[in-house]
């Protein structure tokens, strides 16, 4: 018999994996998929709930037949803001709605007329007002536009909670996702703030439990089910792990820029919340001041745009290489933002959407100003999660951790400290692994080997 394996479902918005670690946390299967968004029932595109559900028991269930590994545990990250809404049958009864969704104006007014003033609620909550990025007004929307589902819902689950729910029919909450950027949670109070039991949301009466909770999959007694986590949670605790003696940040990179700082002792201000700036709770519960840039997404946008324009692959900017004498030509050339005065809150664009591209003379020296049109925000967005914190090391994972021109800018904003791109594998699936290693996997806790660290030198422009 094979040694003992964790499965983890890490489920993005744009890709679908599978993925299977062994003992010394080495990738030892990955299944890939993605998935084509379809209309809600008021037109807007979302994720196929129905497709996703199928895909996970149907490749869980092939990789159990396949009898190549002994999978002693389960786990599940995902991305928040979503909810699930099960009724007593444990049927989805609406859509996965997407969290790009309009929140009706109207009904945020009423919303802050009862529970307001807003950003009060949003310090308590550690929830920049973000409408339907804050899952809880998810359900305050549902209460009010659709009631006739609203009150079919038996039990409101955030997407790595339904995971879970479909090979357990264990219902519950956990920590990191109620906790992150939902508008339910009192930071304070460690509890559901006020406004959750003053609307009566019946459909969030379930335990909330810490990450590491697992218990029998119904179908399979001999496997350990965890009950998901949040995924930019999970990307943080092998760092954690290794790393937690002393203070640094993580640029979790991907269509969000998130900058975690687990070590912040400073109180969220109304300034900060107003420009993204928010908490996550780690695994342990413990706060974490958090800033988001929706930088990946424009990046993906923008690269779109320059490949059409100049005629190259879409992959064309992976093999752009850091040019310091075109950063000093840009520079002179043209008026750059300054992280001092760039605007920063829910999706707003660089200076870059407003740049005209024929002035440029290259695809190299657009894809330049891009990333210093996106970095001006990135340095503004890092400074607001780092605060007074002393830190010594800044990693940088994800996509932007092989990019060298955002890491040589970084590294010039922050002489200070050490700026690395960090390589590990599936970080947001691996932190879904080690929360539950003690049901799995006890006797070889994890070491940090797997990590590749790249210094980014400095350099004086």
């Amino acid at each position: 018999m094979s040694s003992p394996c964790v499965a983890i479902f890490d489920i993005g918005k744009t890709n679908k994996k599978l993925l299977v670690f062994n003992q010394d946390y080495q990738i030892v299967y990955q299944k890939q998929t993605p998935f084509e968004e379809i209309p809600d029932d008021d037109g807007f595109h979302g994720d196929d709930l129905q497709l996703l559900t199928n895909w996970m028991i149907d490749s869980l269930a092939e990789l159990l037949n396949e009898g190549r590994f002994t999978i002693k545990a389960l786990n599940f990250s995902a991305y928040g803001a979503s909810f699930v809404h099960v009724d007593a049958e444990g049927k989805p009864v609406t859509p996965l709605y997407n969290y790009l969704k309009t929140f009706p104006f109207e009904l945020q007014q009423r919303f802050n007329d009862h529970y307001g003033p807003e950003l009060e609620w949003a310090a308590n909550t550690a929830s920049p007002v973000l409408g339907m990025l804050n899952s809880g007004m998810q359900l305050y929307w549902l209460k009010y536009q659709k009631p006739d589902k609203f009150w079919q819902i038996e039990h409101s689950l955030h997407l790595p909670q339904y995971a879970s729910y479909l090979f357990t029919k264990r219902a519950v909450s956990e920590i990191t996702s109620v906790g992150c950027h939902t508008g339910l949670w009192d930071y304070k109070q460690r509890k559901y703030h006020r406004w959750v039991f003053d609307e009566a949301f019946h459909s969030l009466g379930q335990m909330v439990l810490p990450s590491f909770v697992t218990s029998p999959a119904l179908a399979n007694p001999d496997m350990q089910v965890g009950v998901g986590i949040h995924d930019s949670s999970a990307a943080l605790v092998p760092y954690l792990r290794v790393f937690g003696q002393e203070p640094f940040l993580l640029i979790s990179t991907g269509t969000w820029c998130i900058t975690m700082n687990p070590f912040s002792k400073d109180e969220l201000t109304i300034g900060e919340l107003r420009q993204d700036c928010l908490s996550y709770l780690t695994y342990r519960s413990d706060a974490v001041k958090a800033s988001r840039l929706f930088a990946g997404n424009e990046h993906e946008r923008a690269v779109k745009h320059l490949s059409e324009y100049f005629g190259t692959e879409l992959s064309h900017y992976q093999r752009v290489s850091f040019d310091e004498s075109l950063l000093l030509s840009l520079r002179s050339r043209f008026r750059q933002a300054s992280p001092e005065h760039v605007q920063l809150g829910t999706l707003q664009d660089s200076t870059f959407s407003e740049r005209n591209l024929n002035e440029f003379t290259s695809y190299e020296e657009a894809y330049h100003q891009l990333i210093m049109d996106l970095m001006a925000q990135q340095i503004a967005s890092v400074k607001l999660a780092k605060g007074t914190t002393d830190v010594k090391r800044i990693f940088v994972d994800g996509g932007f951790s092989r990019n060298e021109i955002y890491l040589h800018l970084l590294a010039q904003a922050f002489p200070e400290s050490e700026v690395l791109a960090s390589e590990i594998a599936q970080a947001s699936a691996l932190g879904a692994a080690l929360v539950i290693e003690e049901a799995w996997n006890k006797e070889k806790p994890f070491d940090g080997s797997l990590f590749t660290l790249k210094k980014t030198v400095y350099t004086e422009l």
